[in-house]
């Protein structure tokens, strides 16, 4: 199932956190190479994870990390402005309609649903909270797997060649993608929609960081 944390819930769900660090950790310090810091429990973790992000986390059914990706508002700090932002024209993305999501994270042993699910997840949020687009860092992999999975992004901008290449994109709400996305990862919007409603409420409820984006 979905879950939507903020960051100062993780301690309730210990053990999803530990695994999405962990899984962090690997994937981009591991598998991928990246420049990240890897703290001595074997976790990654950054400065935008100080700022009480939404983490939208796939639980397996033994109650593991499956995969997960962290929200946060672009009217405050954001990795697409402070580190990526010479990929965007100079223009930072800087709107109360558009969340950004990083770190897209995937466990070795995740489901193949999984991938989908938390893209489906991405879509719930933007018709929840009444967004027109998501921001997104990404690499050269993950444009395959968006392809695949029905959504997409537009490019702002990239760097690098091949494998090392990273870009910079916004998807748009589309309900049509949502359905296409959901139908893929075999997942009904209505228990999408009902496990973003138990963890955030049919009144749409946003901590005072996204108060100010929403």
């Amino acid at each position: 199932m979905l879950r939507y944390v903020y960051g100062d819930e993780l301690p309730k769900f210990s053990l999803l956190s530990e695994g999405m660090f962990k899984d962090r950790a690997d994937q981009f310090k591991t598998r991928l190479g990246w420049d990240v810091q890897v703290n001595s429990l074997g976790e990654e973790r950054d400065q935008y994870d100080e700022l009480n992000p939404l983490y939208v986390i796939w639980q397996e059914p033994d109650g593991s990390h499956g995969g997960s990706m962290r929200v946060l508002p672009t009217t405050g700090p954001v990795m697409i402005n402070d580190v990526f932002g010479h990929l965007t024209g100079g223009s930072p993305v800087r709107d109360p309609r558009i969340w950004e999501v990083t770190r897209f994270c995937l466990s070795r042993t995740a489901s193949p649903r999984t991938a989908g699910a938390i893209m489906l997840a991405g879509g719930e949020l933007m018709e929840k909270f009444g967004l027109t687009h998501i921001a997104g860092v990404f690499d050269a992999r993950m444009i395959r797997i968006y392809r695949m999975i029905g959504s997409s992004p537009m490019l702002l901008g990239s760097e690098g060649q091949g494998r090392e290449q990273v870009s910079v994109g916004l998807w748009p709400y589309s309900a049509e993608d949502c359905n296409r996305v959901a139908s893929r990862a075999g997942v009904s919007r209505e228990l999408s929609k009902l496990w973003i409603n138990l963890a955030l409420g049919q009144l749409r409820p946003v901590r005072e960081q996204f108060q100010r984006s929403a």
